[in-house]
């Protein structure tokens, strides 16, 4: 996926070089996001269709147009936006397009959609914002966010210690991982023991990737056969290799795992973790360290949850098991506090 081109911000930009970090230099393996490479609309189950009629009642639009719901600008939470960030009436959104139904890419295989975006886009409405989306890899949008080219990345980035030394969050759903196999398998897995001598893809510098290392250290500390990772280019090909039998499960963002076990004959889930394994976690809206624009969202992501429009949306892509009651602004000095208390629901299910 190749990334945009012609994001240069001006005096945004200079401004933003000039505050980057120390710890810039993290290796981005530890600043990458919770989502699976590649997908499109057009390599899913319904080829060109413009909907997908799935088992649990959704009908998923993967038209360019998506006719989002939208909600009302609000004049006190504009007024709070940085003026750095709002001068010029855009909010500039990163996603890398690569999680059906999260974020990918609709059958025109160029109009970015999903949850991540319709999110994003009531963001954008309260804060009176234009809704600027730019697609990017993983790889690129730590660096990118830092250089002020996006102003907020939405694309299931998951809290994590190593991200809240560079970046500030909105949260806005809870983080779950899922393990796919085949509709014949009898797999469940709870955790490192039952992924045993099994061949298991996972994308590369994803969180579910450090999942399984760890799980496969303590295999190997219990004289075990830890599972084989197999790492494929794309989703397609992953799941491809999943359906072929050429590897046992698949570990990807849990509304991934259900959107295909709904939509598929194929595939169900087996399995289910936390995305902060072994402690908990959230997916948020990730924005440069300090720079204002993370608590203006909570607050924006706060009153979407209040009149209704955050449900709607996620009711909308089958998510609502993952909905938070509230968003909260996760920094740095924060963010231990707030990993006490980031699953919504003590069966590990979000409210």
């Amino acid at each position: 996926m190749t990334p945009p081109t012609g994001l240069s911000r001006g005096p945004r930009r200079s401004r933003a070089l000039a505050a980057l970090p120390a710890v810039v230099l993290l290796g981005t393996a530890a600043l990458a996001g919770c989502a699976d490479p590649g997908a499109s609309a057009a390599g899913n189950s319904t080829g060109g269709a413009q909907t997908t009629a799935a088992r649990n009642g959704v009908v998923y639009n993967t038209a360019p147009d998506q006719q989002r719901i939208r909600a009302e600008k609000e004049a006190a939470l504009a007024a709070k936006v940085p003026e750095l960030i709002g001068r010029d009436g855009k909010l500039t959104v990163a996603t890398t397009a690569g999680s059906i139904p999260l974020s990918f890419h609709a059958t025109d295989d160029q109009t970015a959609i999903g949850s991540e975006l319709d999110i994003a886009q009531l963001v954008a409405d309260k804060l009176g914002l234009e809704l600027d989306v730019q697609v990017t890899s993983w790889e690129n949008w730590p660096l990118k966010t830092q250089s002020g080219d996006f102003e907020a990345v939405f694309s299931n980035v998951g809290v994590n210690k190593d991200r809240v030394k560079l970046f500030d969050f909105a949260s806005y759903r809870a983080a779950f991982m899922g393990f796919e196999a085949k509709k014949s398998a009898s797999y469940d897995i709870k955790g490192a023991d039952d992924i045993s001598g099994l061949k298991v893809s996972v994308g590369s510098g994803t969180n579910q990737e450090k999942i399984l290392l760890a799980w496969n250290k303590e295999l190997e500390s219990k004289g075990k056969a830890p599972a084989t990772l197999q790492y494929y280019s794309s989703d397609a090909d992953t799941i491809l290799a999943l359906s072929s039998g050429r590897t046992d499960l698949n570990i990807a963002p849990y509304p991934s795992t259900v959107y295909r076990e709904n939509t598929r004959d194929d595939l169900k889930v087996v399995g289910k973790v936390n995305a902060g394994w072994p402690s908990e976690t959230l997916v948020a809206a990730t924005t440069l360290r300090g720079n204002g624009l993370a608590p203006v969202i909570s607050e924006a992501l706060n009153s979407a949850i209040d009149d209704g429009s955050y449900g709607k949306v996620l009711e909308r892509w089958g998510l609502s098991e993952e909905a938070l009651p509230e968003s909260r602004t996760i920094t740095e000095e924060n963010f231990a506090a707030t990993q006490a208390s980031a699953s919504t629901a003590p069966s590990g299910k979000a409210s």
